[in-house]
């Protein structure tokens, strides 16, 4: 009797802590990829350096093809950028897998609309995720040094993967909180816990990737 309470006392004590784990770590991984991008990430315009290009991350598309509320404020943030000269190109990332869902058109329309011109906006239609946008931005389009923009609670995420990637990134954060409805922020900042944890062990496994290749 004694030795089975010991038992069930041990597999509760394990179980306890490998949930404690399960929490803990994608906390702690979002802790810490907010403090490791804190000088990188600006609110103002004017503390932003000129850079070659603004990467704009998509965020969705209604069914008539316009952007949505989140969408449109990084892209209106985006020509911003573009219009105090900080940046010479706008490249528009999101996801155009299919004909009848398209953010990039929508984003370049919204943007060449509001007076930049069509050759200076890129688009990458395959910027499926924050981790692929990155990825294809320095792979596709050779950008090595840029500023990215989109909303805060996203942002610590986005110059993480970038600069990890060896892109030397800034980035702008557009206002979220206030701006979108309370229960989408909660959901949204919830879901960068573990986003970002998972953002961590792409960029590790493609450095660790890189670094055998080297070697052999």
């Amino acid at each position: 009797m004694f030795k089975r309470t010991l038992d069930a006392l041990s597999i509760s004590s394990i179980l306890g802590i490998v949930l404690l784990l399960l929490v803990a770590i994608p906390v702690l991984s979002f802790v810490y990829a907010n403090w490791a991008t804190r000088l990188y990430r600006f609110g103002d315009l004017e503390n932003i350096e000129s850079h070659p290009v603004a990467i704009v991350f998509g965020a969705g598309v209604w069914d008539d093809g316009t952007p949505t509320p989140m969408l449109a404020d990084r892209v209106l943030a985006g020509v911003a950028l573009y219009q105090r000269g900080t940046v010479e190109k706008l490249l528009m990332s999101g996801d155009n897998r299919s004909p009848d869902y398209n953010e990039v058109d929508a984003m370049r329309r919204y943007a060449e609309a509001r007076g930049v011109p069509r050759e200076d906006i890129w688009l990458d239609r395959l910027g499926l995720s924050t981790y692929d946008t990155c990825v294809r931005a320095q792979r596709e389009f050779g950008i090595d040094r840029a500023v990215l923009v989109t909303q805060r609670y996203h942002l610590p995420r986005a110059v993480y993967i970038a600069r990890h990637l060896g892109i030397d990134a800034v980035g702008f954060g557009v206002p979220d909180w206030g701006v979108y409805t309370r229960s989408s922020m909660v959901s949204y900042s919830l879901r960068e816990i573990p986003a970002t944890l998972k953002a961590m062990v792409q960029v590790s496994r493609r450095s660790s990737g890189e670094t055998r290749s080297e070697e052999t």
